[in-house]
């Protein structure tokens, strides 16, 4: 093997290895777990950025390990796996510093860290797999790696929503166990292959391969949080912010996310898929999900909550534009892995800070919060219009091109449901726009902390201003060859297309 056979590896090495050793940290050694984290999420960085120079000039980056008999442990560095490597790999950095300092002090440190990078660690094996069954196994560690994180307050409804937690995923996880097994006794092979490994199959196998592409949008549903897969996601708002920004914008739902992309275009193959008919129901529920979670949110006084029913809408417009079945809408859907990252990210890094800073948890605490704390609400406000959609924005790339893509398939009524979820996240996002800015403040604040002249600690103000600086440059920049946008049709025309 040489040194571009070790390097998927060596990527998941960087965040599994300080793990483990933190796991066996003291709390008192600060220095040294905040070290590893930052050193590991540095090098991961560099390392992608190796891997997608490599990879947009031909370079092939592939670990293949035996598993079992006649299966092997594959991980692959393609154009699709490093947009959410990428991903991963860039906000690991942002959150791993969030993370320290709205830690600060906190008891079970090293546990929390700990598992944060065997978090990241499952998330890029995700992100990497290259079959089937080496997915199905970062799948399940993820979700392990997971739940502790979730329930790392130790209060009673934290370990409530662990519970459910465990629940939902776990079920979801026997379902792609059993499609996945079913698939290898009719096909013999888990490779994911660009266009698909099914269409070889006789008519008589349709039937069975329609059922195993239900248990299989059933299984990633569950962690994409489709309707009605979603009842996890709210409860699990209890977990602490960093928490709530990983599984949002990076780990969970995103691998949910991504497992329907695999299925469609790299196990079925999007052609196959539309002949057996089963992308046109996988549309409407992405459309009744992205519309009904906006519902829910309208009604949502804790801030956290309604971010989490926004985010069950927003995931589902990737497996909108993957479901469209035409290639300017997928591009809209792959790019979404990254846009909906960004911007929901800066989001929840923002209702970090007003629980750490001011005690505010809930959307009628924040009149007037702009007026204190400038700088984090301007991220969030540039969060919220990339939300809805407003141009230059990220959010308006997506939009733009799922709404081209549905047109260019003929499905118009797809414009509807895009231009109802804008006018529906408006109506959620707006009100909370005009408390922050044009209300009059408080006398006191709920629990209000002291930092001086800052505004809050460096460390819980620096990342989402990145990120939204990020959500907003990813629209300006899109018709760069360095953009997210360019990376998404990139993956078009060698991966899906």
């Amino acid at each position: 093997m040489n040194w571009n056979d070790w390097l998927p590896l060596l990527l998941i090495a960087c965040s599994l290895v300080p793990g483990l050793i933190i796991f066996g940290l003291a709390e008192q050694r600060v220095r040294l777990r905040t070290t590893l984290n930052l050193s590991g999420s540095v090098i991961n960085l560099l390392l992608v950025a190796w891997m997608l120079w490599g990879v947009y000039h031909g370079q092939h980056f592939e670990t293949r390990l035996p598993l079992l008999p006649g299966l092997d442990l594959v991980l692959r560095a393609g154009p699709l796996s490093l947009l959410f490597v990428t991903l991963s790999a860039v906000l690991w950095l942002l959150t791993t510093i969030y993370a320290i300092g709205y830690l600060e002090g906190s008891p079970h440190r090293s546990r929390f860290f700990g598992f944060f990078s065997l978090c990241v660690s499952a998330t890029i094996g995700v992100a990497m797999s290259g079959n089937l069954i080496t997915f199905l196994l970062f799948y399940e560690l993820l979700t392990l790696a997971t739940y502790p994180l979730i329930v790392h307050r130790g209060t009673e409804v934290a370990r409530h929503a662990g519970k459910i937690y465990l629940r939902y995923t776990l079920i979801g996880g026997g379902l792609l166990m059993f499609a996945t097994v079913w698939l290898y006794t009719l096909t013999g092979s888990l490779e994911f292959t660009p266009q698909g490994f099914l269409h070889a199959l006789g008519d008589e196998h349709r039937p069975a391969l329609v059922m195993i592409f239900i248990l299989f949008i059933a299984g990633f549903g569950v962690k994409a949080a489709l309707i009605p897969l979603h009842g996890w996601l709210p409860l699990a708002m209890i977990a602490p912010a960093p928490v709530s920004a990983l599984l949002h914008a990076v780990a969970v739902v995103k691998a949910g996310a991504f497992g329907i992309v695999r299925v469609v275009y790299d196990v079925f193959g999007i052609n196959f898929a539309t002949d057996l008919g089963v992308t046109a129901p996988l549309a409407w529920l992405a459309a009744f999900t992205i519309l009904y979670a906006s519902m829910r949110a309208l009604y949502q006084d804790d801030l956290k909550r309604r971010l989490a029913f926004s985010t069950i809408s927003q995931v589902s417009y990737i497996t909108l534009g993957i479901a469209i079945a035409g290639p300017i809408a997928a591009i809209g859907g792959v790019v979404h892995l990254v846009h909906q990252g960004l911007m929901k990210i800066t989001l929840f890094f923002c209702a970090g800070n007003l629980a750490e800073t001011l005690g505010i948890h809930k959307i009628s605490e924040m009149d007037g919060v702009g007026q204190r704390m400038p700088w984090t609400m301007a991220a969030f406000t540039i969060g919220v219009f990339g939300m809805i959609g407003a141009p230059p924005t990220a959010g308006f790339i997506t939009k733009w091109y799922l709404g081209m893509g549905a047109l260019e398939a003929g499905q118009s009524w797809v414009i509807w449901v895009l231009a109802g979820s804008s006018l529906l996240n408006a109506a959620y996002f707006l009100p909370i726009l005009h408390r922050v800015w044009f209300r009059k403040p408080p006398k006191h604040w709920p629990e209000e902390h002291d930092f001086g002249r800052q505004e809050t600690s460096w460390m819980l103000l620096l990342p989402p201003i990145i990120t939204a600086f990020l959500a907003l440059g990813a629209g300006l920049v899109a018709a760069a060859a360095f953009s997210p946008l360019a990376w998404a049709k990139l993956i078009a025309e060698r991966e899906f297309y």
